[in-house]
C-alpha cells in the first residue's frame, strides 16, 4: 500500500528530533455548499532538527517512531 504524503506548516520544534506540522484541508459542505477549512496536527520525525517554525514541509507516513510519531519529514517545500 502506498504511503500517504501531506503538506503542511511547522508549528512547533520544541522537542528533540520532532516537529509538529499543521495540515489544512478544504472541502465543500454537503448541505450548505460552502467551503470549509479544517486543520489537524501531526507529529513528525526530524532527524537533524533542521526545520523551524513557519517552514512549509512535506511529511510521509512511516512505521511508529514513538508513542505519538507516525510521520517523518521528507523535505522543505
Amino acid at each position: 500500500m502506498p504511503k500517504r504524503i501531506l503538506s503542511g506548516t511547522v508549528t512547533s520544534n520544541a522537542n528533540a528530533q520532532t516537529v509538529t506540522v499543521s495540515v489544512e484541508r478544504r472541502f465543500k459542505h454537503p448541505v450548505l455548499a460552502k467551503t470549509i477549512r479544517k486543520s489537524k496536527k501531526y507529529r513528525a520525525h526530524d532527524e537533524n532538527n533542521q526545520f523551524n517554525v513557519g517552514d512549509t514541509v512535506r511529511i510521509q507516513e512511516c512505521a511508529p517512531k514513538s508513542k505519538t510519531k507516525r510521520w517523518e519529514v521528507l523535505e522543505r517545500v
